[in-house]
Formats: C-alpha cells, sequence, structure tokens
C-alpha cells in the first residue's frame, strides 16, 4: 500500500441531513466536493472568488484540527470566527499512513499566526521573529525552514506576499517536499505555482468541480494572452469608449 496521499478525498457524513438551499451547501463547488480525488503530492484549487475553492480548503484544515487562522495544529487562533460549519459536515478519507508533520498556511491571517509564534517564544522554527522580514521573506522562511517534510500542507493563496522569482523558488520547495514524502492542497491564483508537473488541477466555477490541465486554465490561457500581446490588451482595456 502507498503511504500517499495522506488524505484521498472528503465525504458528507450524512448528506440527506443537510439544507442544500443554505449556504456554504448552495455553492455549485460544495455540491461537487465529493468529486475531488487528492493526488498523492500536490492538488490544487483554482477559480474565481467566491467559486468556493478557500471556503472547502478551510473546511478541510477545520475538519484536519487546524485552527481558522492556519498554523500547526498546535496554533488555536479563532478571532475571526467566520467560518461555515462546512467541517463539520465532512469526513476525510484518509492513508493508513500519518504524517508527520502538519501545517495550515491561510495568506491573510499568517500575521496573526506569527505574532502569537512570537507571543509564545516558539521562533526558532521559523528561523527567528519573521515580524522582522518581509511578507514574502516571512513565507519563503516558513516553506524553508518550518515545513520539515512527511508532511501534510494546506496553502490558502501562498502567492499573495511572494514575487515571480520567489514563485519559482517555492516551485522547487515544493519539489523538494514532495519528493521528502510531503503532500500538498493549495487553492491558488498563480500561473507559475499551477505549473507544477503532474499536479491534479481543479477547477471551481458556478457549475461545480472538474479536474482540468494546466493549459486550460484561465490563469495560463489569460497570462499568456497578455504577455503575447500586452501593447494592445492594454489599448483595449484603458481606451475610452
Amino acid at each position: 500500500m502507498q503511504e500517499r496521499p495522506y488524505i484521498r478525498a472528503v465525504k458528507f457524513k450524512s448528506p440527506e441531513s443537510l439544507d442544500w438551499a443554505s449556504y456554504p451547501y448552495v455553492v455549485p463547488a460544495v455540491n461537487d466536493l465529493e468529486s475531488i480525488k487528492f493526488h498523492p503530492q500536490v492538488t490544487f484549487f483554482v477559480g474565481e472568488n467566491g467559486s468556493g475553492k478557500s471556503t472547502i480548503l478551510e473546511a478541510l484544515a477545520l475538519a484536519l484540527g487546524f485552527s481558522e487562522e492556519g498554523g500547526t495544529r498546535n496554533v488555536q487562533l479563532n478571532t475571526a470566527t467566520t467560518a461555515s460549519d462546512l467541517h463539520q459536515a465532512i469526513r476525510t478519507i484518509k492513508s493508513y499512513k500519518n504524517p508527520q508533520d502538519y501545517y495550515f498556511l491561510r495568506a491573510e491571517s499568517f500575521y496573526n499566526v506569527a505574532t502569537y509564534m512570537k507571543q509564545v517564544g516558539y521562533l526558532i522554527e521559523y528561523g527567528g521573529d519573521i515580524h522582522l522580514c518581509s511578507h514574502g521573506e516571512a513565507f519563503l522562511k516558513l516553506l524553508t525552514i518550518k515545513l520539515k517534510g512527511k508532511g501534510l500542507y494546506l496553502l490558502d493563496e501562498p502567492e499573495a506576499a511572494l514575487s515571480p522569482t520567489m514563485l519559482m523558488t517555492t516551485l522547487s520547495v515544493l519539489d523538494r517536499l514532495c519528493q521528502e514524502q510531503s503532500q500538498f492542497i493549495i487553492a491558488t491564483h498563480s500561473p507559475i505555482l499551477l505549473a507544477y508537473p503532474n499536479a491534479k488541477i481543479y477547477q471551481f466555477s458556478d457549475t461545480g468541480i472538474r479536474e482540468i490541465s494546466y493549459e486550460e486554465t484561465e490563469h495560463f490561457r489569460v497570462t499568456k494572452d497578455f504577455l503575447n500581446n500586452y501593447q494592445k490588451r492594454i489599448q483595449q482595456l484603458l481606451e475610452k469608449e
């Protein structure tokens, strides 16, 4: 038997008891949740803002014992308390093998996690006080120092603080951790991250969830078109009616 994926799929505990006309169950992607089969190494969630990718990633994280704001499972920060009850309605289908490391990175609340780690004096595994670094440098320290391998890592829009060069560095780190028996589930808008070879990419839309190739993603198509025709596209976007 293979150790990975540590998480193979997600199922609803009692679908017949859910109110499918209320949020978040009315979101088409949530309806399609059980269609996701996680890749042993990297699974990407892509889609427009509001399509449900972060909602599902958050529910998965909470079901695994993370706090709403992220960090390790020992960090219990829930200052926002805006999560839906989706995590209570799902169960994860797991491998026989448990990961040795866990982390939930949420870009929008990473500052709060960093502040908490400083308050409790637990900074050595982050390479020191990450408040002294830029946002992007702090993210990269997390990826290169804190994440140890043989882990299950959930990342929500990690590109938020990273330059294109740092994103390419992140691809290298991602690959190293995958070679060290790690599994990633990542919600992203980055065409650079999405280029990771052999990953599963699930597109979230108003029709539900479907698996697509890298070249089929809007992120790839729009970015490629813009870079190849940027002068024309700028003119079209800025011209006055």
